[in-house]
């Protein structure tokens, strides 16, 4: 066996780790945790394979790729008391090295093939996330590809780095450690800072409150200081001359009409990117 090949068993096996933790964090049976073990081990690796029309896929044609998934879970049961009191860190973290290693071979696998870059690419993308997804939905958590994490574009960026420096001339040890380098520099952060991606929903914004800011009113009630006046003055110009008179109480100036009611001004909604820590109702 190759270093290749070292490398895919050591992929494997992380990632057959990765799902006994989520099968005990999901209290199954030692069933369950070899599924998901088995799924997120070699998962992504045959649905590349069959992508590319690869028969018989590669766990087929070396079982020893099933000997280590096997091996794994079975010291990883013997020992899930300690499973349940490791970190929420290390899930994400034995994840990120596993999504790193099979970005890299999954990308090695298909230009082996002889396929253009851009199936390169993606077909490393698929290696590393699409086991990782078929263990959570079978776990009913949300994959974290489909979550606000850097997660599929740090796989993406690494597949572009390896095809891109194979094509520059660099040996392919190099590639292939730069690669692995690129996705970990992106994923590792992303776990310890938090950081997600830019998101677009629609964002309600509720509309400003015009009775605080002395802004028009929404109802046209004249005040009772005016509704109760039985005289009104007012100034006529007649002949240049000015001159104010009271009017008789049954020569009072009707009050004028009401305005009309203003509508009520309703929360606008739009797209646009959400800031970090802020909901759709537009407030953090």
């Amino acid at each position: 066996m190759n270093w290749i090949t070292w490398l895919d068993l050591a992929g494997v096996m992380i990632f057959a780790l990765t799902g006994v933790v989520v099968a005990c964090r999901s209290r199954m049976d030692p069933i369950g945790m070899l599924v998901l073990g088995a799924v997120t081990g070699i998962g992504g690796g045959t649905l590349r394979d069959l992508v590319l029309g690869i028969r018989p896929v590669f766990w087929v044609e070396q079982p020893i790729y099933l000997w280590v998934i096997l091996l794994t879970v079975g010291v990883a049961t013997l020992g899930f008391h300690y499973i349940h009191r490791l970190t929420r860190v290390f899930l994400p973290v034995t994840d990120a090295f596993g999504l790193a290693l099979f970005t890299v071979l999954g990308a090695h696998k298909a230009r082996t093939m002889g396929v253009d870059g851009i199936v390169v690419v993606v077909m490393g993308t698929m290696s590393g996330v699409a086991g990782g997804m078929i263990r959570d939905v079978l776990a009913r958590r949300v994959p974290m590809v489909l979550r606000q994490e850097i997660y599929a574009s740090a796989s993406l960026a690494g597949g572009i780095l390896y095809i891109a420096l194979l094509e520059l001339g660099m040996p392919l040890a190099w590639a292939t450690g730069a690669a692995i380098v690129m996705v970990l520099m992106i994923r590792l952060p992303a776990i310890y800072w938090n950081l997600t991606l830019p998101t677009f929903a629609w964002v309600i914004i509720p509309p400003p409150d015009l009775s605080a800011s002395g802004g028009p009113r929404t109802s046209g009630t004249p005040s009772d200081n005016q509704r109760e006046q039985g005289d009104a003055e007012f100034a006529t110009t007649l002949g240049g001359s000015v001159g104010l008179s009271k009017l008789e109480a049954s020569m009072k100036i009707d009050q004028p009409p009401e305005p009309p009611m203003l509508p009520r001004r309703t929360p606008k909604a739009r797209v646009r990117m959400l800031r970090p820590g802020e909901s759709r109702r537009g407030r953090n």
